[in-house]
């Protein structure tokens, strides 16, 4: 294994970010614009904004200067989606950075020709954004975020880190159509591993309340939360539910385990923001987004949080924090 702020609209949170409107000559100005999962307050989505800014400035691309830059925030559904992308439209952006299925969706559907940069989609060949991840052709290319093969490592990492455990239940939302890819992995896996895997479909914050409260009543039990716009969208609720009912839980993300997540192993999203800023000045700059190839994660993070650990009770076996990239204590 390897190592590793605004202007509201419709329903949903959504922003123009305020270093993106200083007046300059529109003939001098790019624009593009952002539609970004988490909510605005998300200190990810800080994060997010500042790599994706100091990218394209690398690369001469300046906010405020010469480069304007409208964003939105909260794109956790496909109704929501759809809002934001065309209000987002109505100012005309040059290329669209999409960081979410629904927001890829959305922006496909309302305009077959504007580039779209995905960033952090899981599967998007399965999904149908994309025609082939090597020359994806169309108005679309981007950065792909896991594979269903994870699954299966989830579970394996969870099992050394409480080696205890018999259970591990996914949490995912149907809606977002990759949590069962990961579940077909995992329980490939159980065999070998001696865990019992079960999905569990949630749809509404109250679901996933219940779901978790089940799953802590039941003896030997342990989290996988794989992700999708709905569990990344309430991943401080998860991390909460998951001390409160005793679950120890692994997670795709690092920002999850900063924020109380016992463990997480996945790519980094804000790197991926970072790379992302290529594909767009390349596209302002005459390419096309179909062909440029869909880019695999090339940086992946493994951390364990031991100050939910000991919380939960937890030792963690020595041969497992030599394999972590970061440990939080």
């Amino acid at each position: 294994m390897r190592r590793r702020d605004f202007i509201k609209v419709v329903a949903g949170s959504a922003a123009v970010w305020p270093l993106g409107v200083h007046a300059q000559q529109p003939d001098t100005v790019r624009r593009v614009g952002v539609l970004i999962a988490l909510s605005k307050d998300d200190p990810q989505s800080e994060a997010r904004v500042t790599a994706l800014q100091q990218g394209l400035g690398e690369l001469g691309l300046i906010v405020g200067r010469n480069l304007q830059i409208d964003y939105r925030f909260g794109i956790s559904d496909d109704e929501l989606a759809r809002a934001a992308a065309a209000d987002l439209l109505r100012s005309r952006p040059e290329v669209v950075i999409a960081n979410s299925p629904p927001a890829v969706r959305a922006v496909q559907a309302a305009d077959r020709t504007i580039p779209i940069v995905f960033v952090s989609v899981s599967e998007p060949l399965a999904l149908g954004l994309v025609a082939n991840l090597a020359h994806p052709s169309g108005n679309t290319t981007g950065f792909t975020n896991l594979e269903p093969s994870l699954g299966g490592q989830w579970l394996e990492l969870l099992k050394e880190i409480v080696p205890q455990i018999a259970r591990a239940a996914f949490i995912f939302s149907p809606k977002g159509g990759i949590g069962p890819l990961f579940v077909g992995s995992a329980q490939e896996a159980s065999r070998r591993v001696g865990v019992e895997v079960v999905a569990v479909p949630v749809h509404t914050p109250p679901e996933i309340e219940v779901e978790m409260a089940n799953l802590g009543r039941q003896p030997s039990s342990g989290l996988i939360v794989p992700p999708d716009t709905l569990t990344g969208q309430h991943n401080r609720l998860i991390v909460q539910l998951a001390a409160g009912n005793r679950l120890p839980a692994i997670y795709a993300f690092r920002y999850v385990s900063i924020a109380g997540g016992l463990a997480s192993y996945g790519p980094d999203v804000v790197d991926q923001f970072r790379r992302a800023a290529a594909y767009v000045a390349r596209i302002l700059r005459g390419e096309k987004a179909g062909d440029l190839p869909v880019q695999q994660p090339t940086k992946f993070e493994f951390v364990l949080n031991l100050t939910t650990a000991k919380a939960l009770g937890l030792t963690i076996p020595a041969s497992v924090l030599s394999l972590a990239d970061e440990v939080i204590e």
